[in-house]
């Protein structure tokens, strides 16, 4: 079995959720250990496991197709460690203004933001490395590359 762990900004389109998979095929949690050539992921420090689309096994194909898409999103706490956000802000009746701009979706209880489309809306490359701060926290503009998303918040990028 080959284990991963994934960069926070790593998308996860060759992925499906663990238990997500595992409650629609009807398998065990942990079926996947005893695969042969299973391939999993996660994101630093976190539990949540992702199976590798190519190491599904062909019986469970119909499951497969009926898991969620994930392509573009990342785990929530990984989108919040890369971009220095609070996860407070991706809380609905927080009233947090990012929150309107970000494609949050909850699987079975897990949080996720689609982090491509968040570049796309920014018009960045998806290499760019970016951090999410208060506008007034960054230095002058040839110093420092910025976004203004919000009347408070900006997108620094390198």
């Amino acid at each position: 079995m080959t284990s991963l762990i994934l960069p926070p900004n790593a998308f996860l389109d060759e992925y499906v959720l663990n238990v997500q998979f595992h409650k629609i095929a009807g398998i065990s949690k942990n079926a996947f250990k005893f695969w042969k050539n299973a391939s999993i992921a996660r994101y630093q420090g976190t539990r949540t496991i992702f199976l590798h689309k190519s190491c599904i096994l062909k019986k469970h194909t119909k499951a497969l197709k009926a898991c969620d898409d994930l392509n573009g999103f990342v785990l929530a706490s990984a989108f919040c460690s890369f971009t220095t956000l609070s996860p407070s802000h991706l809380v609905a009746k927080n009233n947090s203004s990012i929150y309107q701009l970000l494609e949050i979706k909850e699987l079975c209880g897990i949080k996720f933001v689609n982090l491509k489309a968040f570049y796309d809306f920014l018009g960045l490359d998806y290499k760019h490395y970016i951090y999410i701060e208060k506008c007034h926290f960054f230095s002058p503009t040839p110093l420092e590359k910025k976004i203004k998303i919000t009347s408070s918040l900006c997108v620094g990028y390198y």
